[in-house]
């Protein structure tokens, strides 16, 4: 079989339309159906059931679209293995962060790894943590900034820098004026969180955890630009991340009296990733980076 006889398949398999994976693989539908309904007849299996308007892939269809999976990305190590002369600073790289540590973090390191590296190019994908993660494991990206720990055996990662918490709180509010504060401080505050999904919601509560009499907001926002607005008109306070302590009117930033709280922000990717030679070259560039910020962060 052809190699993109399954390439064919595995765009059926995700889009399940035969028009819109005959676009993405840029060949016409006819051929598309006619390849696959050929490697149909020729192992007599049914890889889709067309009778309904919906495609449904078939219990043995299921297992062929996860070999063909396999066989597309052993293909595609082949191919980087054998190209020799494939220079790392010379490729697509495919690149994802979490929402509330993106736009604060991209601009610091994107402008310089573009500058030391200008025919690497950067492909930029935000999205929430447990969206990213099945994401790397199957190769769909090359690397992520994420926040530790990371509990995957085919995942490895290399340490960036810690962000510590910083308590964001209404300019007026008598803690305002404090150094720095400890969490026994907040005990009688409402505090303000993100929604579901967001990794810094779940580390606000672990940490808040030890604050017994707080209660949580039920607003919940989407963004920490607007949970940032939201403290500014007085509604509470929460714990935001240093390297997103931007200034804002109406609101305070606090250091907490711990400094060991805070997330630590690593480089994760696959342990066998075909693109490891240009993962070390943007990870040395972020390590020199943030070496004269690590003691700001």
């Amino acid at each position: 079989m052809n190699i993109r006889d399954y390439e064919y398949i595995v765009a059926v398999s995700e889009l399940l339309h035969f028009g819109k994976a005959a676009r993405f693989c840029k060949i016409s539908q006819p051929t598309l159906s006619m390849q696959i309904k050929k490697f149909e007849d020729i192992y007599d299996v049914k890889i889709f059931d067309r009778s309904n308007k919906k495609i449904v892939i078939t219990e043995i269809g299921e297992q062929i679209v996860a070999k063909a999976k396999s066989i597309l990305e052993n293909h595609k190590l082949i191919e980087e293995i054998t190209t020799k002369t494939k220079d790392p600073e010379t490729c697509e790289l495919k690149l994802a962060v979490f929402p509330t540590l993106g736009p604060y973090i991209l601009p610091k390191i994107i402008p310089k790894i573009h500058s030391r590296y200008p025919n690497l190019q950067l492909l930029l994908i935000e999205e929430k943590t447990d969206t990213i993660l099945p994401k790397l494991i199957d190769s769909k990206i090359d690397c992520a900034l994420l926040a530790l720990p990371i509990d995957n055996d085919s995942l490895e990662y290399q340490p960036l820098f810690f962000d510590r918490f910083n308590v964001a709180l209404p300019s007026q509010h008598p803690l305002a004026k404090r150094k720095n504060i400890a969490l026994n401080d907040l005990a009688n505050e409402r505090i303000l969180l993100l929604e579901e999904g967001h990794c810094l919601r779940s580390q606000a509560l672990e940490v808040c955890s030890l604050v017994k009499k707080s209660t949580y907001q039920e607003f919940q926002a989407t963004s920490l630009e607007t949970l940032r607005y939201m403290i500014g008109s007085g509604s509470g306070v929460t714990l935001i991340p240093h390297i997103a302590s931007i200034k804002t009117e109406g609101v305070t930033y606090v250091p907490c009296r711990d400094r060991k709280l805070g997330r630590s922000i690593a480089l994760v990717y696959k342990k066998d990733s075909h693109r490891k030679a240009s993962i070390d070259l943007i990870y040395k560039k972020m390590i020199n980076i943030f070496a004269g910020e690590v003691e700001g962060l």
